[in-house]
């Protein structure tokens, strides 16, 4: 096991981290900018370094920074828990070329699944659903219509690198796909650095469909079930549960058995989540994220299953500590992410927390770094927190989870708090009936209510 680990990254989830460290016995040491000198991770680490000024790439992205925090303080190993460096396959090697272990796949894995052209294929190959599209790149509006045509329109051009919504554009015909091609491309040029796009199909009402996959990298895996996290703002999801509304025990065994059976031929190592969109009773793979999720706390909630533990029991030499037989389901969990952000205009709200008071009982849990008096800053994302319940079937935790928003009290700045306020009281979300486009057209017809 590791002697002390060194958490690249912030916020909710350096803390989530340091607290699996520390239940392992493991020693902690936490890196920030100066804008995080007061953060929750900082002050319960075993210790900390500074590591630059608060713009992220002067400090959570600065590799040569990292690498002398490791240096100063022994570590070794690194935790890049989500965001910044944690799909960064050059960081990877760097650390091992230090003999510093990342926690978390190959580098070649990270690699191969951040290209979405490489990943898709590598995903036909190991027998995953795809979405109908082309083989590869798409160099020109022409070849760009004949792929549309022969799948049919609409179709959605999508950005080679990268994710959270930039550099993808629905086209509903020929006209749309040039002004598509173009804005995705600029789009995803100014945002990863990399023109390159593809084409799919484009699905009229798709639900979000996720697989957390675990591996040892030796050629055993097993699937924790799925997530569905259909309820998205401009591809940025907000509320996720787990198990889905949609689906039955056998789509679920069967899905979660070929996402299995692919990271056991690929000998992938530690957690991965395979993306999916789910419409008509079929499953069409969109990407894989090599790293722990936001929204894992639902799979642990409901299989008991820390993730994070694993993560570095993994990372560590050991073999996976169950098998699928081990995995059972109980209950249901649902996830809501808080943000520092107006909730009708979602415009960020950085600022002082006056008072804060989360929920408590039985099935809560509340991930966050924040406390009263804490100055959120503006440099960052807005995630402040993870509002997480379990009940022993859906109905109980969507009441549980009323209760607790109701309880949920954040003073001095604006939270996303009143727009889930208003969701968990609306018969859709209610009766599990959405899509991923539902959230959007609830936010643009008015739906919430402000005095929540």
């Amino acid at each position: 096991m590791f002697d002390k680990i060194l958490i690249a990254n912030r916020g909710e989830i350096a803390l989530r981290i340091l607290r699996a460290a520390k239940e392992l016995g493991i020693a902690t040491v936490a890196v920030h900018s100066t804008a995080d000198a007061d953060a929750m991770h900082v002050k319960l680490a075993d210790e900390s370094v500074c590591i630059g000024p608060p713009a992220a790439r002067e400090s959570y992205l600065n590799i040569p920074s990292l690498l002398s925090a490791c240096e100063i303080t022994g570590a070794d190993a690194v935790h890049p828990g989500y965001g910044f460096l944690s799909e960064n396959a050059r960081f990877a090697e760097i650390l091992e070329e230090h003999n510093i272990t990342f926690i978390g796949p190959k580098s070649e894995h990270i690699r191969l699944m951040g290209d979405k052209i490489e990943a898709k294929a590598t995903a036909k190959r190991l027998g995953i659903p795809c979405v109908p599209g082309s083989d590869g790149p798409v160099l020109s509006e022409k070849e760009a219509l004949k792929v549309a045509q022969k799948i049919g329109f609409p179709v959605l051009v999508k950005a080679a690198s990268g994710g959270g919504g930039r550099g993808m554009k629905v086209a509903h015909d020929a006209h749309d796909l040039g002004v598509a091609m173009a804005t995705a491309r600029t789009e995803a040029k100014a945002a990863f650095g990399d023109d390159t796009v593809y084409v799919e199909k484009y699905l009229e009402k798709p639900r979000h469909i996720e697989i957390q996959v675990f591996g040892d990298g030796k050629g055993e895996a097993i699937h924790l079930g799925e997530r569905d996290c259909s309820l998205q703002r401009r591809h940025q999801k907000v509320f996720e549960e787990s198990p889905s509304p949609a689906l039955n025990d056998a789509q679920r065994r069967e899905i979660g058995e070929t996402c299995a059976k692919a990271m056991r031929e690929l000998q992938y190592a530690g957690a991965g989540t395979i993306e999916f969109l789910y419409e008509n009773g079929e499953f069409y793979f969109i990407e894989m994220n090599t790293r722990i999720q936001v929204e894992h706390p639902v799979t642990e909630s409901i299989t008991g299953v820390d993730l994070v533990c694993e993560q570095i029991r993994v990372a560590a030499g050991s073999p996976l500590s169950m098998k699928q037989e081990d995995i059972q389901f109980y209950g249901h969990a649902i996830e809501c992410r808080v943000n520092a952000e107006h909730p009708l205009t979602f415009r960020p709200s950085p600022g002082r927390i006056a008072y804060y008071h989360p929920p408590g009982g039985v099935g809560v849990r509340v991930d966050s770094a924040v406390y009263q008096g804490y100055a959120i800053p503006p440099n960052y994302d807005s995630l402040i927190g993870k509002l997480i319940v379990h009940g022993r079937n859906r109905t109980e935790a969507l009441m549980r989870l009323r209760r607790s928003l109701d309880e949920f009290i954040v003073d001095g700045i604006d939270t996303t708090l009143p727009l889930f306020r208003t969701l968990v009281r609306n018969s859709d979300v209610q009766n599990g009936v959405y899509d991923i486009h539902w959230l959007e057209h609830f936010l643009a017809t008015g739906g919430i209510e402000p005095g929540f």
